[in-house]
Protein backbone atom coordinates (compact mmCIF):
# COMPACT_ATOMS: atom_id res chain seq x y z
CA UNK A 1 0.00 0.00 0.00
CA UNK A 2 2.71 2.22 0.79
CA UNK A 3 4.43 2.06 -2.87
CA UNK A 4 1.04 2.83 -4.23
CA UNK A 5 0.86 5.62 -2.12
CA UNK A 6 4.07 7.08 -2.99
CA UNK A 7 3.39 6.47 -6.46
CA UNK A 8 -0.05 8.46 -6.19
CA UNK A 9 2.02 11.56 -4.33
CA UNK A 10 4.77 11.55 -7.36
CA UNK A 11 1.82 11.85 -10.05
CA UNK A 12 -0.20 14.30 -8.44
CA UNK A 13 3.09 15.98 -8.17
CA UNK A 14 3.95 16.30 -12.07
CA UNK A 15 0.47 17.70 -12.57
CA UNK A 16 0.66 20.36 -10.25
CA UNK A 17 1.69 23.32 -12.01
CA UNK A 18 1.51 26.17 -9.75
CA UNK A 19 0.96 25.96 -5.65
CA UNK A 20 -0.26 29.30 -4.32
CA UNK A 21 -0.86 30.25 -0.41
CA UNK A 22 -2.09 33.89 0.81
CA UNK A 23 -1.88 35.01 4.09
CA UNK A 24 -3.58 37.64 5.72
CA UNK A 25 -1.19 39.10 7.55
CA UNK A 26 1.23 39.59 4.16
CA UNK A 27 -1.77 40.78 1.84
CA UNK A 28 -3.39 44.11 0.90
CA UNK A 29 -7.27 45.24 0.34
CA UNK A 30 -7.24 47.46 -2.87
CA UNK A 31 -10.34 49.76 -3.55
CA UNK A 32 -9.50 49.27 -7.28
CA UNK A 33 -11.94 46.37 -8.61
CA UNK A 34 -15.59 45.87 -10.03
CA UNK A 35 -17.82 48.61 -7.17
CA UNK A 36 -16.46 51.28 -5.48
CA UNK A 37 -17.75 50.62 -2.46
CA UNK A 38 -16.12 47.46 -1.88
CA UNK A 39 -12.31 46.66 -1.13
CA UNK A 40 -10.62 43.85 -2.62
CA UNK A 41 -8.43 40.65 -1.12
CA UNK A 42 -6.92 38.78 -4.13
CA UNK A 43 -6.14 35.44 -3.26
CA UNK A 44 -3.81 34.53 -6.15
CA UNK A 45 -6.01 32.10 -7.81
CA UNK A 46 -6.13 34.32 -11.23
CA UNK A 47 -2.63 33.61 -11.74
CA UNK A 48 -2.03 30.29 -10.72
CA UNK A 49 -4.74 29.02 -12.71
CA UNK A 50 -3.91 31.01 -15.50
CA UNK A 51 -7.22 32.95 -15.83
CA UNK A 52 -9.18 30.14 -15.76
CA UNK A 53 -10.78 31.20 -11.99
CA UNK A 54 -10.56 34.45 -9.78
CA UNK A 55 -11.06 34.69 -6.20
CA UNK A 56 -10.68 37.42 -3.57
CA UNK A 57 -12.29 38.39 -0.52
CA UNK A 58 -14.33 41.34 -0.97
CA UNK A 59 -15.69 43.53 2.11
CA UNK A 60 -17.20 47.00 2.32
CA UNK A 61 -15.35 50.36 2.05
CA UNK A 62 -16.22 52.71 5.06
CA UNK A 63 -18.73 55.35 4.91
CA UNK A 64 -19.30 54.04 0.74
CA UNK A 65 -23.14 52.38 -0.31
CA UNK A 66 -24.27 50.42 -3.11
CA UNK A 67 -25.22 52.29 -6.01
CA UNK A 68 -27.95 49.23 -7.07
CA UNK A 69 -27.58 49.64 -10.48
CA UNK A 70 -29.34 46.55 -12.45
CA UNK A 71 -26.48 44.14 -14.05
CA UNK A 72 -25.29 40.96 -14.98
CA UNK A 73 -21.94 38.64 -15.41
CA UNK A 74 -21.15 37.17 -18.63
CA UNK A 75 -19.23 33.83 -16.54
CA UNK A 76 -19.51 30.27 -16.31
CA UNK A 77 -19.71 30.01 -12.32
CA UNK A 78 -20.15 32.78 -9.77
CA UNK A 79 -19.93 31.69 -6.28
CA UNK A 80 -20.00 33.79 -2.90
CA UNK A 81 -19.91 32.42 0.41
CA UNK A 82 -20.55 35.44 3.59
CA UNK A 83 -18.15 35.51 6.02
CA UNK A 84 -19.14 38.31 8.05
CA UNK A 85 -22.17 40.47 8.27
CA UNK A 86 -25.04 40.82 5.50
CA UNK A 87 -25.66 41.80 2.33
CA UNK A 88 -29.18 42.05 -0.19
CA UNK A 89 -29.95 41.38 -3.79
CA UNK A 90 -32.42 41.66 -6.12
CA UNK A 91 -32.28 38.73 -8.47
CA UNK A 92 -34.72 39.05 -11.72
CA UNK A 93 -37.16 36.14 -11.37
CA UNK A 94 -36.37 35.70 -8.36
CA UNK A 95 -36.66 38.75 -6.18
CA UNK A 96 -34.82 40.33 -2.70
CA UNK A 97 -32.42 37.77 -1.14
CA UNK A 98 -30.83 38.62 2.10
CA UNK A 99 -27.53 36.86 2.67
CA UNK A 100 -25.92 36.32 6.03
CA UNK A 101 -23.18 35.44 7.64
CA UNK A 102 -22.42 31.62 6.71
CA UNK A 103 -24.52 31.57 3.64
CA UNK A 104 -23.37 30.39 0.37
CA UNK A 105 -25.18 31.30 -2.48
CA UNK A 106 -24.00 30.52 -6.54
CA UNK A 107 -25.83 32.92 -8.72
CA UNK A 108 -26.41 31.67 -12.28
CA UNK A 109 -24.52 33.01 -15.34
CA UNK A 110 -26.15 36.04 -17.11
CA UNK A 111 -28.72 36.18 -14.24
CA UNK A 112 -29.58 40.02 -14.27
CA UNK A 113 -29.51 41.76 -10.68
CA UNK A 114 -28.45 44.93 -8.45
CA UNK A 115 -27.08 44.88 -4.68
CA UNK A 116 -29.67 46.54 -2.41
CA UNK A 117 -28.20 47.13 0.69
CA UNK A 118 -25.11 45.24 2.94
CA UNK A 119 -24.23 45.94 6.42
CA UNK A 120 -20.53 48.05 7.57
CA UNK A 121 -18.94 45.07 8.39
CA UNK A 122 -20.22 42.80 5.21
CA UNK A 123 -17.16 40.51 3.89
CA UNK A 124 -17.43 37.42 1.87
CA UNK A 125 -15.04 35.37 -0.79
CA UNK A 126 -16.35 35.11 -4.33
CA UNK A 127 -14.70 32.58 -6.61
CA UNK A 128 -15.65 33.52 -10.47
CA UNK A 129 -14.69 31.80 -13.81
CA UNK A 130 -12.98 32.87 -15.81
CA UNK A 131 -10.96 35.43 -13.74
CA UNK A 132 -11.75 38.05 -17.13
CA UNK A 133 -15.85 37.83 -17.10
CA UNK A 134 -17.51 41.04 -18.18
CA UNK A 135 -19.34 43.03 -16.30
CA UNK A 136 -22.88 44.46 -18.21
CA UNK A 137 -24.72 47.25 -17.48
CA UNK A 138 -28.78 46.07 -18.38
Amino acid sequence: MKAITQATTAAAGKRAKAFTVSHAADSKFVRRGLRAYFEYRDLGIEKASKGKVVAHVIRARPGKSPEGEWHRHDCNLQFVYVLKGWIRFEYEGVGVITMKKGTCFQQPPNIRHREIAHSKDVEMIEIVAPANFKTLAT
